[in-house]
């Protein structure tokens, strides 16, 4: 295993060699070796199925290893529950914060492990305790107090680990923390981060966002197919030389062939408005054209794409689809007019995690697999399964799988090809690469261009700046409900960062006048 000095296993808090893992005939671990360091920033990162998740179940006592050796502070260790991991001083934070939104913070702190005076819960001693560790992490101390569920993401994630130092966590692994967190989310994020390393905390943090590496990280662990291929120093590594290692191989970029500017339009919105969202809205999208649309939080970008599918509600403006007015009424009047949408989340919105791949693509498409009667055509079914299995390169054994069993980017392809299975003429995408790795990434931007390329008018809301600016024919910033600026492909970060934030001085980022309305 390659390592700098500052991961050698002299002094390392927590270290873990020739660690294996089996399911059944599926090897998940074939040899996992890893160093951290006190006040570390230590990356894992490697595609979906590289091992990283096994790796870190182990650790928390979701899982135990078959072979290999896991010390802590010098002295061989068990970790074979969740409270041996505790005990140690290990404690995970997942992407979604594992909180009850009807209890407050500091209910949510010390569920189960209430401070007791005389059998009663001492609330008193329970608020102080917490109003200590929220200015660990600069929160003020009258959250002890709020209600969960009135908190941002970012400050949830931070409930989440104020809960992991409350039980004396020395190692805190953070899995995908960015994963459903905005940019300026993000930042307070890594100021916790900052705070935490600095007063002698290792983290150990899971990301498929490897521009945050080189913010965050002081060295990174690549993974690929259930191995460490080695630990770097950040500084020895850019990005395309993290995802090869990921992939195995070059990285190939999206080769966009651009959309005539006399194509046909699409889809074309005039002054549209929902009161207290976005308001004055002018897009227009043509036949086999990719636009993006960017903002920042609260920016109205999310609900502009809702309120085309019929999820928001349209108080002013109007919705053109191919030269005719249509008014969404809701999800399924949208599907009827040839729109489909790509949810954000797809765990909440977009799965039944414990259905088929098959049942997954199908759902929603019903009447095209009804025989006579109320009989489905389960052959038809299948078929229709397996070809967007193979169009789509899911990789899953049949589809017959639990779509709880795939990666999550598979996952997210299932839900992609549910979108295509009556081939759309407007496809809205929402996130659609949060939390899937390099190469996902990679396939669905793929396949992006692909139906862009068949006819297909796209439109990508995404917080991804460096995947809207790649894939996007035009990208238009959205800034307090209404568009800003419009930017070409490749456009520099900063310029569009500086106009979702509101900063216009150069003339090029002033608004372009958008094509005549039908």
């Amino acid at each position: 295993m390659t390592t700098s000095g500052a991961t050698s296993a002299a002094g390392a808090r927590l270290s873990l060699t020739g660690i294996t893992k089996r399911f059944g005939g599926v090897r998940a671990i074939r040899h996992a070796d890893l160093r951290v360091m006190p006040g570390e920033v230590h990356a894992l990162v490697g595609e979906n199925g590289a091992g990283k998740s096994t790796l870190i179940k182990i650790l928390s006592g979701a899982e135990s290893l078959d072979a290999g050796q896991i010390e802590f502070a010098g002295r061989p260790v068990d970790i074979r529950t969740a409270g041996d991991a505790i005990r140690l001083g290990v404690a995970t934070v997942y992407q979604e914060a594992q909180l009850f939104p009807d209890l407050t913070v500091a209910e949510n702190i010390f569920l189960g492990r209430e401070i007791r005076t005389g059998g009663r819960i001492d609330w008193a001693a329970q608020n102080e305790h917490v109003v200590r560790l929220l200015d660990r992490l600069s929160l003020p101390a009258w959250y002890a107090t709020r209600l969960v569920g009135t908190l941002s993401a970012a400050h949830q994630q931070q409930v989440s680990i104020a809960k992991a130092l409350s039980q004396d966590a020395e190692v805190l692994i953070l899995d995908e923390p960015s994963a459903i967190l905005t940019d300026a989310e993000i930042e307070v994020l890594f100021s916790a981060i900052r705070r935490l390393t600095a007063a002698g905390v290792s983290i150990i943090y899971i990301t498929h966002r490897l521009d945050e590496l080189f913010v965050i990280a002081d060295v990174v662990t690549v993974m690929r197919d259930g191995s460490t291929l080695g630990t770097f120093p950040v500084g020895d590594l850019d990005v395309r030389r993290v995802a090869q290692m990921m992939v195995g191989g070059e990285i190939t970029e999206v080769a966009r062939s651009r959309v005539a500017a006399d194509a046909e339009p699409r889809l074309v919105l005039h002054g549209l408005s929902s009161e207290g969202s976005f308001h004055d809205v002018d897009l227009t999208v043509r036949a086999g054209e990719v636009v993006g649309l960017y903002g920042l939080v609260g920016s109205g970008v999310a609900e502009i794409a809702s309120a085309i599918y019929g999820m928001e509600r349209v108080t002013a403006g109007t919705i053109w689809l191919d030269g005719r007015t249509v008014t969404p009424r809701s999800p399924r009047h949208a599907h009827d007019l040839g729109i489909a949408l790509l949810p954000a989340n797809r765990k909440r919105e977009g799965l039944f995690g414990f259905q088929s791949v098959a049942f997954n693509i199908s759902v929603g498409h019903l009447s095209l697999f009804k025989k006579a009667g109320a009989w489905m055509d389960r052959q038809r079914e299948r078929t229709v399964a397996r070809s967007m299995i193979g169009r789509l390169a899911i990789k899953t054994p049949d589809e017959s799988v639990a779509v709880a069993n795939l990666s999550g980017g598979n996952a997210q392809k299932v839900v992609l090809a549910r979108q295509l299975v009556e081939r759309p003429g407007l496809l809205l995408l929402a996130e659609p690469t949060q939390g899937v790795d390099i190469g996902a990434k990679e396939e669905i931007h793929r396949i992006i261009e692909e139906l862009a390329q068949e006819g297909t008018a796209v439109l990508v809301a995404t917080s991804d700046l460096s995947e809207a600016t790649r894939i996007a024919d035009r990208l238009v910033v959205i800034r307090n409900g209404t568009p800003f600026a419009e930017f070409a492909p490749g456009a520099d970060h900063a310029d569009v960062l500086a106009a979702a934030a509101g900063h216009r001085e150069d003339s090029e980022l002033a608004p372009q006048r958008l094509e005549e309305r039908p």
